[in-house]
């Protein structure tokens, strides 16, 4: 991501701390649960690292940015043979998680009385070894839980990356967090975004305008057939194939999508 926002690093693999050539950045590289403390501690200005670490650790650092990658969920499974039908499934079990705060807090939410059982690591073999009834975990694809005889049954909550930051910033580093900010920002809203061009009669400009508002408006560029139009747009990506069948129906042809490398607003 921060190559991307046009930041570079001095080569070198294994390395704990690196440095960036062309902006005042210094990365250090640490145990993701080790992240919040560094932060609170200032022996880092900023950090990124998974919500749900944040919220486990519940350092006092500010949550500032999500960064929409490192997508994943803390979620409850149970032994694959096992029948569920509700939260109250976990009354009186035990329950093995690296998580303990979230899961104890999500089970006092709903009244759940359960005895969680901290893990650090290796979670979804504790029932299969009697530690435990079930498990609360970070899962992504679920292959994990499936080839340990599991299966998912309720989203505790979801997570990804985030940037976090220490509470008190000089102005100084608050100037250069700005800055990378401002660049991070761009580089996601590109990611996030597809440039599009179609062409259309002139009769349809009104009618496609409606679907495509863009950042402000549409630009629309006559072409040398008379009576049609060139009209260029932003679009989100979660919207596309659905804006794209209303352009369509619209009466849209010759319709281009082109990725977006960086986006100012």
């Amino acid at each position: 991501m921060l190559e991307e926002c046009g930041i570079k690093f001095t080569n070198g693999t294994g390395k704990l701390k690196n440095e960036a050539r062309n902006f005042p950045l210094e990365v250090l590289f640490l145990r993701d649960d080790d992240i919040p403390y560094y932060v609170e501690r200032q022996v880092a200005d900023i950090g990124i690292v998974g919500e749900n670490v944040v919220l486990e650790h519940n350092r006092d650092v500010n949550t500032i940015k999500q960064l929409y990658f490192g997508n994943c969920r803390l979620s409850l499974a149970i032994p694959r043979e096992e029948s569920y039908s509700n939260l109250s499934w976990f009354n009186e079990k035990r329950i093995a998680t690296s998580y303990p705060k979230i899961l104890s807090n999500f089970f006092k939410e709903n009244n759940i009385v359960a005895d969680v059982e901290v893990i650090s690591g290796s979670v979804e073999i504790a029932p299969g070894i009697g530690l435990a009834d079930g498990i609360c975990d970070i899962v992504s694809t679920g292959s994990t839980l499936l080839s340990n005889g599991l299966k998912e049954v309720l989203t505790v909550m979801k997570s990804q990356a985030v940037m976090i930051a220490a509470k008190s910033l000089d102005n100084n580093r608050q100037e250069i967090l700005d800055r990378l900010l401002f660049r991070i920002m761009s580089t996601l809203d590109a990611s996030g975004n597809k440039y599009i061009l179609l062409n259309a009669p002139d009769s349809a400009i009104d009618k496609i305008c409606s679907i495509l508002p863009g950042m402000k408006s549409p630009t629309i560029l006559p072409l040398a057939i008379k009576g049609w139009s060139s009209i260029h747009s932003v679009i989100r990506e979660d919207e596309f194939w659905e804006v794209i069948s209303k352009l369509k129906k619209a009466g849209a042809e010759g319709i281009l999508v082109i990725p977006i490398e960086k986006m100012i607003i």
